[in-house]
């Protein structure tokens, strides 16, 4: 399938510029290393020792070309990944996937676009096509069919309007979403209101047939009402009824903005809130940043007990983290962060992600450097702290007086541009 994809694309790219459309190519090589030490009582200690070290390139190239109202839009990437966090991620049960996701697949996706080069003791490379989609725009509408992606809602570190791969809130790397494949549609209205139209198709990774159940079709309008803009949104996610509400307003220079996400399951049914407040100001000669956010998962455990047999009793939960599409296992949440501008090209970003219930939580320390205009610099610094047994302290594994937890962390990435 991939290499008559990427046929396809060379062919369409050509013809582009034969036609003297409006061509863009571009795209970056990126080189990550990642550090992670764990704990006396972790059991990936014993897995791999005190810590473990991963090494990551990622070559992205991305064609875009416009002729009228028509659009081609395509991005192919070759992967790598070496380090101890490859044989840890097979030593691991299955459900464990959170912790060491790995490299990406297309086992849920219609169209397989991805082709793993070579799986083998500490190293996994691959190359696939991340985007690869057709539009049409017209004066009022907007069509797209094919691998893209969609960010939807007003959380900034939770999301739970947004339905197709929202970033884990520690992400520190958030450039490109992961695409999925899905027909997308968009109607401006005069009033300056617009309604948007999702169907994600899926496949069952069990059996590997495409099934209403796993889809994902969306309807969201978004509209103004005096100075505030408001969000509705209706879905059916994998077989699941749901509900949003959302809005966003400015109050007194700081922009309060805030979703509720209803979602009828065959078990229950669940709300999330989340609620948030930016506001930008300037200290002693330097550009600020700040943002605070809550957010209310009704997934989360009850019980606050987050072992095996705890969390096999919440199945709705366990299945939205094993789809990456919900990255927390307890009930309420606060973050904040504050973007300090040192200079015009360098920043650092202190943030925190706390759990409540437990109390746990994970401090990070995020710079970001342009060390030229074709290259950056991103670092960070993670510091999990919490109770064995909290969240971020590390759950239960099941192993007597093991935990699943991790220690400090240190990311750095080095990123050119052309």
């Amino acid at each position: 399938m991939l290499p008559r994809l990427l046929i396809a694309m060379l062919a369409f790219s050509s013809a582009a510029l034969a036609d003297d459309s409006e061509t863009e190519f571009g795209g970056h090589t990126k080189m990550s290393l990642t550090g992670q030490a764990y704990p006396e009582q972790s059991l990936f200690r014993e897995l791999v020792g005190r810590d473990s070290l991963d090494i990551t390139g990622d070559l992205r190239l991305n064609l875009k070309s416009n002729k009228g109202r028509w659009s081609f839009d395509s991005a192919y990437q070759l992967q790598a990944l070496h380090g101890d966090s490859v044989e840890l991620g097979r030593l691991l049960p299955g459900g464990t996937e959170i912790f060491f996701p790995g490299l990406p697949k297309d086992d849920r996706r219609l169209f397989d676009m991805t082709h793993v080069i070579r799986d083998s003791g500490k190293t996994v490379y691959l190359h696939r096509l991340d985007r690869l989609t057709l539009g049409y725009t017209s004066e009022k509408a907007v069509i797209r069919i094919g691998r893209q992606a969609l960010s939807w809602g007003n959380g900034l570190f939770y999301a739970p309007m947004d339905l197709v791969n929202p970033f884990d809130p520690a992400t520190v790397d958030t450039e490109y979403k992961a695409g999925d494949d899905m027909l997308y549609t968009q109607y401006l209205r005069d009033s300056g209101d617009d309604v948007q139209g999702a169907y994600v198709v899926r496949r069952n990774p069990g059996n590997g047939d495409v099934e209403s159940d796993e889809a994902t079709a969306a309807v969201k309008y978004h509209g103004f009402l005096g100075e505030s803009e408001y969000d509705l949104l209706l879905a059916k996610h994998y077989g699941d009824a749901v509900f949003g509400l959302g809005g966003a307003r400015s109050i007194g220079g700081a922009i309060w903005r805030a979703d509720l996400v209803a979602t009828h399951t065959d078990i229950d049914t669940y709300l999330q809130i989340v609620t948030n407040v930016t506001y930008s100001w300037n200290w002693i000669d330097r550009n600020m940043s700040g943002a605070i956010e809550y957010f209310y998962s009704g997934f989360g455990q009850r019980s606050g007990h987050y072992d095996a047999e705890s969390l096999a009793n919440n199945p709705d939960l366990v299945n939205r983290v094993i789809r990456g599409e919900l990255f927390s296992i307890g009930r309420h949440y606060l973050a904040g962060s504050v973007l300090i501008e040192m200079t015009p090209l360098w920043s650092i970003t202190p943030t925190v992600l706390a759990s409540l219930s437990d109390p746990s939580g994970l401090f990070q320390l995020v710079t970001n450097y342009s060390v030229s205009e074709n290259i950056t610099f991103l670092g960070s610094l993670n510091l999990p702290v919490g109770p064995k047994g909290s969240e971020f302290g590390g759950i239960a594994s099941g192993t007597p007086d093991r935990y699943l937890s991790g220690g400090s962390g240190l990311f750095a990435q080095v990123a050119w541009y052309f």
